[in-house]
C-alpha cells in the first residue's frame, strides 16, 4: 500500500508539473495566467493522485499494462517541454533553447511538403502572419509530430519484442478498461475490433481535420493563437500528442481482440479434433 501511494504521489508531481510546466519555462508571464495554470496543475495532479492512489480502477485505461500509459505521457511531456524551449529562444535563450530551435527547423522544412499535416497546421495557424510566426510555428509543429510518430514506434516495437500485454503478466481486460461496457454488443472481441479500426481511423486523419477546426472557430470566438506563445505550445502539444494517442489505443484495442480471437481459438482446437474423431 505503502509503494502504491509513493508511485502515485510521484505520478501526480509529474502531471502537475507537466500542466505548469510552459507557464514556468516562457518569461513575462502574467501573474494571472501562473495562478491558472497552478490552479489546474494542482486539479490535474489531485486526479492522478486520486487514480492512482486507488485499488480499482477508474477512468484510466490501460493502468495495469505498462507502458502504455509510460510512453503517452513522455510522448507528451517531450513535446510540451521542447517546443516551450523553442519559444523560449524568441526571448533570448541560452544554447539549448538554439539547439533545440535549430533541431525543430530543420524537421519544420523537411515535413513542410504538399498536403502535409504540418504544412496545413502551419498554413491555417498563420494564415496572415509574419514569416517569423510561421517560421516557429512549422518548427514547433515538425518537432511535436515527430516525436508522436517516435512514440508510436515504440509502442509497436514494445508491443512485438515484449508481448505487451502478456509480458507483465496475465492481462485482465476489465480492469484495464474500465470504460469498456462488454454488455452493449453480442460479442467482445468484434466490438474490440471495431473500437481500433475507429481509434486508428481517427488518429490518422484528426492532424489534417483539427487545424481546420481550429481555424473555423477562430471566426466565431477570435482565437488567435499565434500571438500568444502559450496558446501556441498547447495547441501544438494538443495536435500532435492526441491523433497518436487515439492511434496507440486502437493498436492496443487491436492486438487485445487478436489475444481473444487466439484463446477462443485453442479453447476450440480440442473439440474440433473431438468431433472430427467421432
Amino acid at each position: 500500500m505503502a509503494s502504491q501511494l509513493f508511485g502515485a504521489s510521484v505520478r501526480a508531481l509529474l502531471v502537475a508539473l507537466l500542466i505548469a510546466m510552459p507557464s514556468m519555462i516562457m518569461p513575462g508571464v502574467q501573474k494571472d495566467t501562473q495562478d491558472l495554470a497552478m490552479l489546474f496543475a494542482l486539479v490535474g495532479g489531485a486526479i492522478t493522485m486520486f487514480e492512482y492512489g486507488s485499488s480499482h480502477p477508474g477512468l484510466i485505461e490501460f493502468r495495469f499494462a505498462p507502458p502504455y500509459n509510460r510512453i503517452r505521457f513522455m510522448s507528451l511531456f517531450l513535446t510540451i517541454l521542447l517546443v516551450a524551449l523553442m519559444f523560449r529562444g524568441e526571448f533570448g535563450g541560452d544554447s539549448i533553447t538554439q539547439k533545440v530551435f535549430y533541431i525543430g527547423y530543420v524537421i519544420g522544412v523537411g515535413m513542410d511538403f504538399p498536403f502535409s499535416p504540418v504544412r496545413l497546421f502551419t498554413h491555417l495557424l498563420t494564415h496572415g502572419g509574419t514569416s517569423q510566426n510561421v517560421e516557429i510555428v512549422r518548427s514547433a509543429a515538425g518537432l511535436g509530430y515527430v516525436i508522436s510518430l517516435l512514440s508510436l514506434a515504440v509502442f509497436a516495437v514494445l508491443m512485438h519484442v515484449k508481448e505487451w500485454p502478456l509480458g507483465n503478466g496475465p492481462f485482465n481486460l476489465w480492469v484495464n478498461l474500465p470504460i469498456f461496457d462488454p454488455t452493449s454488443t453480442s460479442d467482445v472481441e468484434d466490438r474490440l475490433a471495431r473500437d481500433a479500426r475507429f481509434n486508428i481511423i481517427f488518429g490518422f486523419t484528426l492532424p489534417f481535420l483539427l487545424p481546420s477546426v481550429a481555424s473555423v472557430s477562430s471566426g466565431y470566438y477570435q482565437f488567435d493563437a499565434v500571438n500568444n506563445n502559450q496558446t501556441l505550445i498547447w495547441a501544438v502539444a494538443i495536435w500532435a500528442f492526441l491523433p497518436a494517442s487515439l492511434f496507440m489505443r486502437g493498436m492496443a484495442m487491436g492486438k487485445i481482440a487478436q489475444l481473444i480471437r487466439r484463446k477462443r481459438e485453442r479453447l476450440l482446437a480440442p473439440r474440433t479434433m473431438d468431433y472430427a474423431q467421432a
